[in-house]
C-alpha cells in the first residue's frame, strides 16, 4: 500500500502581521514547517510527502529540503486558495497511490500516531478526518455583536488535520467540485459534497494550527515541553 501525504504550505499568514509567510516563521529555532516535515519523515505509515509552496518559493524550498526531509518526493506550486493548492498536489501523485494523507504545515505537533490512525480509518471507510469534540459553550452572534442565541453544542466537533483518504475517492470529490465550481473549506467537505460519509477520528488540544501570534507563543511552550521530556517525546504525553 502506498501512502502519500500532501503538505499545503502556501499560505501568506497575513493575521500573524509578518512579512515572513507564517510556516516559516521560527519555532524553536526552526521554520514551523521543518517540525511538520519532521513528524511526516519519521511516520512509517507515510511513504512520500509532496509539499506545495507558493511559485515564489518553490526553488529556495527545494534546496533547504533536499537532505533535510528525504520523504519529499516533489514541491509542487500552490493555487489562489487551499483548495486549489491541495489540488495541484493531488494532480501530481502516481497514479499507483492507493491512500493520501492531507496535513496542515502549520500543524506542527501532530503525532506519528494520529496519522496512522487515519489512514488506517481511511482504508476501511474511505475518508477520515482528525477532531475534537466543542467544549466551549457557543453563541451565535449578529452583525452588530448583539447575542442571538446560544447553539447547542451536542455533536459539535472542530476539525483539524490529517484528514486521510483513499485516493480514488478524493479525486473524484476533487473533479465534482472543480466541475461545480463549489469550494469547501476543507477536504472533508469535498467528501461530502460528493454524497459520501467522513469518519471522525479523536484529534489533540495539542495539535494547534499556528496561524496568529498568540498561537506562536502557545507553541513554543508546547516545544519547550517536549524538549524537557527528551527525545521522541509525544505533546500528548506531557500533561
Amino acid at each position: 500500500m502506498k501512502v502519500s501525504a500532501i503538505v499545503p504550505a502556501a499560505g501568506l499568514g497575513l493575521r500573524m502581521g509578518s512579512d515572513i509567510a507564517k510556516q516559516f516563521l521560527l519555532l524553536d529555532g526552526k521554520p514551523i514547517l521543518h517540525h511538520t516535515l519532521s513528524v511526516l519523515d519519521h511516520c512509517s505509515a507515510v511513504d512520500e510527502i509532496v509539499l506545495v509552496v507558493s511559485e515564489k518559493e518553490i526553488d529556495a524550498i527545494q534546496t533547504q529540503i533536499a537532505d533535510s526531509h528525504p520523504k519529499v518526493t516533489r514541491v509542487v506550486e500552490g493555487g489562489k486558495e487551499r483548495q486549489d493548492s491541495v489540488g495541484n498536489g493531488l494532480r501530481s501523485l502516481d497514479s499507483d497511490t492507493d491512500i493520501v494523507v492531507v496535513h496542515d504545515g502549520v500543524r506542527p505537533f501532530v503525532s506519528p500516531e494520529l496519522i496512522r490512525e487515519t489512514v488506517e480509518a481511511a482504508q476501511d471507510f474511505g475518508a477520515a478526518i482528525a477532531a475534537i469534540p466543542v467544549s466551549d459553550t457557543l453563541k451565535k452572534v449578529s452583525e452588530d455583536g448583539r447575542v442571538e442565541r446560544t447553539v447547542d453544542r451536542q455533536g459539535l466537533w472542530r476539525v483539524q488535520t490529517p484528514q486521510t483518504f483513499q485516493y480514488a475517492l478524493l479525486k473524484q470529490a476533487f473533479d465534482k467540485a472543480r466541475s461545480d465550481g463549489f469550494y469547501g473549506t476543507d477536504e472533508g467537505a469535498l467528501v461530502e459534497y460528493l454524497g459520501k460519509e467522513v469518519k471522525v477520528i479523536p484529534g489533540s488540544e495539542f495539535n494547534i494550527k499556528i496561524t496568529s501570534s498568540e498561537d506562536l507563543v502557545l507553541g513554543e511552550a508546547i516545544a519547550a515541553l517536549m524538549k524537557a521530556n527528551g527525545p521522541g517525546a509525544r505533546a500528548e504525553s506531557l500533561l
